[in-house]
């Protein structure tokens, strides 16, 4: 597919396809050998490589496994705003501070206030000690 002539509508369709099966298979076992797969097949596409890096950091945050705050608020909107709406307490409250846009502090601050969220367990399985009103 990626070697279709009109490159913008090739790049679009796998994107499509690669945000559809990572939605679908991220929570389980089998993303693991899927992402592999896939990471094979866009190595020489920079946007889609991206993406793919930013579906195993969303990964990371939503499943509490290891992840860097630093990361996070490095990557782009797409993944700021979709970990902003997410489940992980301590994702959440560094973009209610620090995320990139207006929209994804707010989305975040009313993920949290939907919540009643006070300090919670973060992502590393360990009260976080960020104070939410000072940036990282």
């Amino acid at each position: 597919m990626l070697t279709d002539p009109d490159r913008t509508m090739a790049r679009s369709a796998v994107l499509r396809h690669l945000d559809r099966r990572a939605d679908g298979l991220y929570p389980g076992p089998a993303y693991d050998g899927w992402a592999r797969t896939m990471t094979q097949a866009v190595i020489d596409h920079p946007f889609l490589a991206q993406r793919l890096r930013e579906w195993a950091l969303f990964r990371a945050v939503t499943l509490e496994l290891p992840w860097q705050p630093d990361e996070l608020l490095a990557s782009s909107n797409w993944l700021q705003l979709k970990t902003a709406a997410g489940t992980n307490t301590e994702a959440i409250e560094l973009l209610a501070e620090a995320g990139r846009t207006r929209r994804i502090r707010d989305t975040a601050r009313t993920a949290l206030d939907r919540r009643g969220s006070g300090a919670a367990p973060g992502a590393h399985g360990q009260q976080s000690s960020r104070d939410p009103r000072q940036l990282p």
